[in-house]
């Protein structure tokens, strides 16, 4: 059954790059908040495009599974990046959600390409499952025999089309003003569901007497997202830095290019491209949305980004220091207790100054 909290109502969605809050408290069933009217329920959405409530108020059982795709792609995000100075913290938080991806740096790159990901690998599953009035198994895969190879489809094949078309109906709808950033989300979300959609699985079922393989029916089948997440995070290791073309006549950015290349190249379709430089997310700024590295936990001896000189910037580090206290060593006396020593170790804890 899919659940609402009632507390809110429904939900809060904050865009750029969808994000959802779901409150805590009581819960009511999907017929429950339907019944309260999707005008109702969609007008309280704040940030919603005009296309987006439209999807809003005709799909609301949609709506619920796209800001479970958001949450899925944000916490990912912070999953990919918990070593870094930036490490999406503060998607968690609505209001600095929206500073955070003022800057058209890698990082926003790969935040909308992960949420991307993440709305319609949600889409997909639920599908799937199910709990979508729209659509269900992929009816294109149902029937059909690949003699080469030996086998049919059979199953209930993901709907991987359905999923990505309505990511991109609904993620991209935001994205109106024709701007250079503009191009990079819109490039950025379409990576995404395209890496989303090369790393779909092909599952198999023989079928035969005693486990022989007389036939065979096949199926396709969702990722793990933890997967997505790492294939994004690579490529935005390796992303793009790119500028706008314009128009010659009226000036308005048509598509993008790679910067300071020799000759005229395109982005690869599933590039992550970026049009300004990272800030250092060293110290907390607004303007940029970097919550800075103050207090952040560090580690003393790595050389890595998690490592104390480079996850404080220089500033330095504050050592703390307990004692953990555990029994240990137990062993059972006849008759009848157990005997223990205590145990205990001295740790170090470091801090960002």
């Amino acid at each position: 059954m899919i659940i609402f909290s009632s507390r809110s109502v429904l939900l809060s969605v904050y865009y750029p790059q969808i994000f959802l809050i779901l409150t805590s408290g009581s819960y009511l069933a999907l017929s429950s908040v339907v019944a309260l009217g999707a005008n109702i329920i969609c007008n309280k959405i704040p940030g919603l495009a005009p296309r987006q409530r439209a999807i809003c108020q005709s799909r609301p059982d949609a709506i619920i599974v796209v800001g479970e795709g958001a949450q899925m792609g944000i916490n990912e995000c912070q999953y990919q990046f918990r070593y870094g100075r930036w490490n999406c913290s503060a998607l968690g938080e609505r209001t600095v959600f929206g500073q955070e991806l003022r800057v058209g740096s890698r990082e926003a790159a790969f935040t909308y390409a992960i949420t991307a990901a993440g709305v319609a690998h949600a889409i997909t599953a639920a599908c799937s499952q199910g709990n979508l009035s729209q659509c269900g198994c992929d009816r294109e895969k149902q029937g059909y025999n690949n003699q080469e190879e030996g086998w049919k489809w059979g199953g209930c094949s993901a709907d991987i089309k359905y999923g990505i078309e309505f990511s991109r109906r609904f993620v991209d709808a935001r994205e109106i003003k024709k701007t250079p950033r503009r191009l990079m989300n819109l490039h950025n979300n379409e990576a995404g569901r395209k890496v989303l959609e090369e790393r779909m699985k092909l599952e198999c079922k023989c079928h035969g007497v005693s486990g022989s393989c007389t036939t065979k029916t096949c199926w396709t089948t969702l990722p793990k997202f933890r997967e997505i997440g790492y294939l994004l995070k690579d490529k935005y290791n390796e992303a793009v830095h790119v500028e706008v073309v314009r128009a010659s006549r009226l000036r308005q950015p048509t598509h993008l290019k790679v910067k300071q290349t020799q000759g005229y190249r395109k982005p690869m379709e599933t590039d992550l491209v970026y049009i300004e430089r990272s800030p250092n997310y060293c110290e907390e700024d607004t303007a940029t949305g970097s919550v800075g590295t103050q207090g952040r936990l560090c580690n003393r001896t790595s050389p890595h980004t998690d490592g104390c000189d480079l996850m404080c910037c220089g500033r330095g580090y504050n050592t703390h220091q307990y004692t953990k206290v555990w029994q240990c060593n137990c062993k059972f006396q006849w008759c009848c207790f157990v005997k223990c020593n205590t145990c205990s170790e001295r740790t170090e804890v470091f801090t960002c100054k």
